[in-house]
């Protein structure tokens, strides 16, 4: 079985998100079920020097993009034992950034003309190509056209993964007849509000759907998480499975992380001693007992951020430290910046992203917050059960099916969650949690549930192989 990851960005080349983790380790455990899989990806500017000077030029030529022909350098990097492909263009891809630029329609559909203009070049013919996020929803829709008299793509099969429905890829009309180089009778299968959807042509196109978390394939057949594309994906419910995102246990491990001064597995001595480093470093008063609250997020209102805004005056009146880090909406960056300021001892915020940080973050804190107003899955509360830090959570998408509510009767459960979006039900939550983590013998028995939490890849790798094979008729 021969699978082509296409995506945009994977560690530990690039990353903006929780997109590269999951391009990083999928493909890793797919290789141990005896998948050959390969990854390809823009070449950017940013990817390290140290990474560029060990890749070799495979194949150069050209790719149409409407009316031209533009270069296509392939360069290739065998890397833990992974071969990766880099499509090389650097008047679409040397910049600073991946994303946000005035032609993007353009740059990404080069990017999946590349794609499939490379394969016949460099004796590779995968049985499935796999796309992730609309940078590389147009596959499945070029394969049916521009590529459909083609011998080499007629068994080529495509499987399509949403990692997040709100990110689609909508560009004006003119886009689909100028450069996707089709013509009218292709406009429907991309059409969106009289605009060019990229990720809707790959929910029409691709032989299979997937998306993150079994819980957000069946909120995104419902309005209020299907963002104008529930009617659709409820047509495809047949062929949209849920695959719960797993975490690299060799990435994250708090016993062998570089960033942690005191490497730890579920011994609570050792996290609090990871909590008084970060009360040093940080200028919180040293006290260990003291539960320390995590926020590691993008600051936007999706995760929630509206409860923690509507709460933190609540909260900070309870014997609490409270931790901040991430970057985004200018309104919530500010407001924790102020609540730093006005509770010096009991708030510390950063506005910046450092992955080491992140890390002495989850290694320190007691508990974590993560009230989503929607999540397809999330990576935040998978680190934290790693980590030992109790999420508490609300009940959506991948949160639901990773985080099981402590019951203190019967001391099941790794974390805590509300079902509402309600902030005071949030609130309400937070006491809960706090509660548990006064009474020692109640939080080491959520500890121990916490590490004995299976999110590794090996259950949602054995997933994928059953969808390739079912969808290349392999069974």
């Amino acid at each position: 079985m021969k699978v082509l990851f296409v995506a945009t960005e994977c560690t530990p080349f690039i990353k903006t998100g929780g997109l590269a983790d999951v391009i990083g380790a999928l493909p890793k455990e797919l290789k141990k079920e005896g998948i050959d899989v390969r990854v390809v990806l823009p070449k950017y500017e940013a990817i390290p020097e140290g990474f560029k000077t060990d890749m070799e030029t495979i194949y150069t030529g050209t790719v149409p993009v409407g009316w031209r022909n533009q270069y296509v350098g392939v360069e290739m990097l065998v890397k833990d034992e992974l071969t990766y492909y880099f499509i090389d263009n650097e008047y679409y891809f040397k910049r600073e950034g991946l994303y946000g630029f005035y032609d993007d329609a353009e740059r990404f559909a080069y990017f999946n003309r590349a794609v499939l203009e490379m394969l016949p070049q460099i004796d590779f013919q995968p049985d499935v190509i796999h796309c992730h996020d609309w940078q590389s929803a147009l596959i499945p829709l070029f394969l049916k056209t521009h590529y459909c008299e083609q011998p080499f793509y007629h068994e080529v099969k495509t499987m399509f993964t949403i990692h997040n429905l709100k990110y689609q890829g909508i560009f004006p009309k003119e886009v689909h007849f100028e450069l996707l180089a089709l013509g009218e009778e292709h406009f429907e299968g991309v059409e969106f509000d009289g605009c060019v959807n990229y990720l809707k042509s790959a929910l029409i196109h691709a032989n299979i759907l997937t998306t993150v978390s079994e819980t957000y394939a069946n909120e995104i057949q419902n309005p209020y998480y299907g963002e104008k594309l529930d009617g659709l994906l409820r047509y495809r419910s047949g062929e949209l499975h849920g695959i719960v995102n797993g975490l690299d246990y060799l990435e994250y491990d708090p016993m062998n992380d570089p960033n942690l001064t005191f490497p730890y597995r579920s011994a609570k001595s050792k996290k609090q001693k990871n909590k008084r480093e970060l009360q040093q470093q940080l200028g919180l008063p040293e006290q260990e007992e003291v539960p320390m609250l995590a926020i590691v997020t993008r600051l936007v209102e999706q995760k929630g951020l509206d409860l923690v805004t509507h709460i933190f005056e609540d909260l900070v009146k309870e014997d609490v430290q409270i931790v901040i880090l991430g970057t985004g909406d200018r309104e919530y960056e500010q407001y924790f910046l102020d609540a730093a300021t006005r509770y010096p001892e009991k708030v510390s915020t950063h506005i910046t992203f450092n992955e080491g940080f992140a890390r002495k973050i989850y290694a320190a804190s007691d508990l974590f917050l993560m009230p989503s107003r929607f999540e397809p899955c999330g990576i935040g509360q998978l680190i934290a059960l790693r980590y030992g830090s109790a999420p508490v959570v609300r009940e959506t998408g991948g949160l639901v099916d990773t985080v099981r509510p402590f019951i203190v009767e019967t001391l099941q459960g790794n974390g805590f969650s509300f079902a509402n979006y309600n902030a005071h039900d949030f609130l309400f939550t937070i006491k809960g949690a706090l509660s548990v983590y006064e009474d020692p013998t109640l939080w080491s028995a959520l500890m121990k549930n916490m590490a004995k939490s299976d999110n590794s890849w090996n259950k949602s790798a054995r997933g994928y192989v059953d969808l390739y094979l079912s969808v290349t008729g392999g069974y």
